[in-house]
């Protein structure tokens, strides 16, 4: 039997070293695979919020018309880096000037609009521009393209000393992409 009275508590048994080390083994073992699992959830969870399961919008490149001759009653274009099929040139509204076609050719005419412009601008005016939609249709190694888009139409205004004031166009400028017709932007950036 024991000395010890019953009740009195027992004296306390010390860890050794190897002991301790062992419980800090443990310990540690326990925190890396703890750690290594967060790790692997947040990962994961990164890797889905990256991926994007929509399909991409494809960009459909633009047709991009430019001038490439002129004459003293017209301009002639073409498109940047396709096969430009068909194009249609409107003009603003208050112009009355029906929208004409080009296919074979494609070539603005000062006939089509140098009366109403020169009515409408003016007789001080020298130079400016006139906003037009063009509709475009072309082909490319990438398919068919179809865009309109506002152009300006640089010209400037020449006298003549019989028949008075005549046009003569200096270039076609993109200015930006339109919606439907064109008609709408076309007529908010016209200003005589």
């Amino acid at each position: 039997m024991s000395s010890e009275p019953a009740g009195t508590p027992s004296p306390r048994r010390r860890l050794s070293l190897g002991e301790v080390i062992a419980i800090l083994a443990l310990v540690v073992s326990a925190l890396t695979l703890l750690n290594n699992y967060i790790g692997r959830k947040d990962a994961e969870m990164e890797r889905l919020a990256h991926t994007d399961t929509t399909v991409p919008e494809r960009k459909t490149p633009e047709v991009g018309l430019i001038a490439t001759s002129a004459d003293g009653s017209g301009r002639d274009f073409k498109a940047a880096d396709c096969a430009l099929q068909a194009a249609e040139i409107r003009f603003p509204t208050a112009l009355r000037i029906d929208p004409q076609s080009t296919v074979l050719s494609h070539r603005i005419e000062t006939g089509w609009f140098e009366k109403p412009l020169l009515r409408a601008i003016g007789k001080d005016m020298r130079e400016g521009h006139l906003p037009v939609a063009i509709s475009s249709r072309c082909v490319g190694a990438d398919g068919s393209r179809e865009e309109t888009a506002i152009y300006d139409i640089a010209y400037r205004v020449e006298s003549r000393p019989i028949l008075g004031r005549t046009l003569k166009l200096r270039g076609l400028i993109r200015r930006k992409a339109a919606t439907g017709d064109g008609l709408s932007e076309l007529d908010g950036l016209w200003k005589p």
